[in-house]
């Protein structure tokens, strides 16, 4: 077994220098800034005390470094995911009650062994199912629901609901609750956090700052505004004016927690660790590597899969939440100078800090400063000119996206993704099951084929070449027999018929099948059936089969080499239209 390949550290470790490792920290203490917000606002995001958020961004982030393959992806809670947790939770239990934190953490284990299983079984590959657009639309509607779902935090009422639908009808009940205090700071920390994120950093710049130091601290901005209203709330007594404030948080490090072994409640939740597992991985992979190639690095996605696994299995077993790679955080680690995954477990130690130093101040944060940080967090995951890139390139790919946004909005997360899935697995079977194929003839003077259809190639009344586009497999095989079935009735001089295979990777059993049926009507018709250019690895599986020992023909190389047997230089004519 190589170590090395389950235990990335192994890699980078024995070659640790101090000047990476100054780096690092460096970056951790940037990163730990900007985590203890987000751990906070995710928790509140998802319905859980806001020391799960905390204890979710320590002892994962240093198992990830142990098996990570990222050197600077950032581990921990993130939006999408803290949605997902809210939606699966909800109907089990009242937000922040034990019976839903026990949720929250086998939540987490589950996803964890999901994932690590898929690692070890390198079952990496089936999150492509997940296509861009239907990922695309998931999460600009997840972005939708969350800073929708925060409104009530900015207002300071009670409301409730897991889609657009029954906020908004939740919300509208409710307004006339308004806590003015509370919307006043809310309104006024999303005021302060849209200016420093659009401004900040050009006005720093002006000022004689780096741009990379002014890039570090505009993106610090959220810690300004936990700061000042955190000191407002304590000066004035805010909680008394009616203000929701974060409220005790236990001080110290997290204790051992074990998974509920309810096996009905295991069954209730599998669903849910399944889609949030495949979303945290497809969110994290795509972090990972975007900034693995600005430095000419790479990931291994499987063992990406077992990173993440065992991060949440740390998670799940130190009391906190599923957790995955953030976008946010690991672009921050990266522009900080984190040579190393080591960055995150320096980090995980400022964490720790935290909770050990720092819970008694936090008990005075306003949960409208939380909300407002997630919104203007969400806001850059919500994406409206993608709906019009699909539409204008593929309109079954906009179907799919369209239905995975509208469902995730006034259903659910699940029904949303789900549905995307189920509808792109639906279209890609019904576009390869017709799939293209084109009659080609010889461009003049030289070896190469064109389609007829395109381009001025010459043609043999005897000889047909049809080039099939398209893997051959149980959902286009009968197409391809009807495709061949119809030429032979239009074309009356038909003797040869050349099946050009440059783009068929598979030919399976049912594919098979049809190949020696039509192999066999075509005989019956007088008619020899060719194969060209076959790959390797086809030829190979077709090697010995009945196909190749009763075909009518001959198996050429190259097109080239079938013209120039099958055609009569003296009967070649132009084509005509179809």
């Amino acid at each position: 077994m190589n170590l090395k390949r389950y235990l990335p550290i192994l890699d980078w470790a024995p070659q640790y220098r101090r000047n990476q490792a100054t780096r690092d920290l460096v970056a951790a203490v940037i990163v730990t800034v900007m985590l203890i917000p987000q751990s906070l606002a995710y928790a509140l995001l998802a319905g859980l005390p806001a020391q799960v958020g905390l204890y979710a961004s320590i002892l994962p982030l240093v198992i990830y470094a142990v098996f990570g393959t990222s050197r600077t992806l950032s581990v921990g809670p993130v939006a999408v995911v803290s949605l997902m947790t809210a939606a699966a939770l909800a109907p089990l239990a009242e937000a922040g009650t034990p019976e839903y934190v026990s949720g929250a953490i086998l939540l987490a284990v589950m996803s964890g062994l999901i994932l690590t299983l898929m690692g070890i079984f390198r079952l990496g590959f089936l999150v492509n199912f997940l296509s861009h657009p239907v990922v695309s639309g998931f999460v600009t509607a997840s972005g939708i629901v969350i800073a929708a779902s925060q409104l009530k935090h900015i207002f300071g009422i009670q409301a409730s609901g897991h889609n657009l639908l029954e906020i908004g009808q939740s919300l509208l009940l409710t307004i006339d609750d308004t806590n003015l205090a509370t919307l006043a700071i809310g309104i006024g920390v999303l005021l302060f956090l849209m200016l420093a994120r659009k401004h900040l950093k050009p006005f720093l710049m002006a000022v004689g700052l780096a741009p990379r130091s002014a890039d570090i601290l505009a993106k610090s901005a959220p810690i300004v505004a936990i700061l000042a209203t955190t000191l407002v709330a304590w000066q004035f007594q805010l909680d008394d004016r009616g203000v929701r404030l974060v409220g005790n948080v236990p001080r110290g490090l997290p204790e051992l927690a074990l998974p509920s072994l309810d096996m009905g409640l295991w069954q209730q939740l599998a669903v849910s660790a399944l889609l949030i597992s495949v979303v945290g991985f497809v969110e994290s992979v795509s972090v990972g590597q975007t900034l693995a190639a600005k430095r000419r690095q790479r990931i291994d996605p499987d063992q990406e899969l077992i990173g993440l696994g065992t991060a949440n299995l740390g998670a799940g077993f130190s009391g906190g939440m599923p957790v995955t790679g953030g976008f946010s955080r690991s672009v921050v680690n990266f522009d900080a100078g984190a040579e190393t995954p080591a960055a995150g477990a320096y980090a995980a130690v400022g964490i720790a800090l935290a909770t050990l130093l720092l819970t008694p101040a936090i008990a005075y944060l306003p949960q409208a400063t939380l909300a407002a940080t997630i919104i203007v967090a969400v806001a850059t995951l919500i994406d409206f000119p993608a709906l019009g890139r699909t539409w204008r390139y593929s309109r079954t790919d906009f179907g799919a996206m369209l239905a995975t946004i509208v469902l995730t909005l006034v259903h659910s997360v699940e029904a949303g993704l789900i549905a995307g899935v189920a509808l792109s697995i639906g279209l890609f079977l019904y576009r390869t099951s017709r799939p293209h194929s084109a009659v080609v003839g010889r461009v003049p003077g030289t070896e190469h084929f064109r389609n007829v259809l395109r381009h001025d190639v010459e043609l043999c009344p005897k000889v047909t070449f049809l080039r099939v586009d398209e893997s051959l497999y149980f959902a286009n095989a009968r197409f391809l027999e009807e495709t061949v079935m119809d030429m032979l009735t239009r074309e009356p001089e038909l003797k040869d018929l050349v099946l050009v295979c440059p783009a068929v990777n598979l030919v399976d059993a049912s594919a098979l099948e049809s190949l020696e049926t039509i192999n066999e009507r075509l005989k019956d018709a007088g008619v020899r059936l060719h194969l060209s250019e076959v790959k390797g690895p086809v030829m190979d599986r077709l090697k010995g089969t009945e196909l190749l020992s009763h075909l009518g023909g001959e198996v050429y190389l190259s097109t080239f080499e079938a013209w120039q047997r099958l055609t009569d230089p003296g009967k070649l004519e132009k084509p005509v239209a179809w």
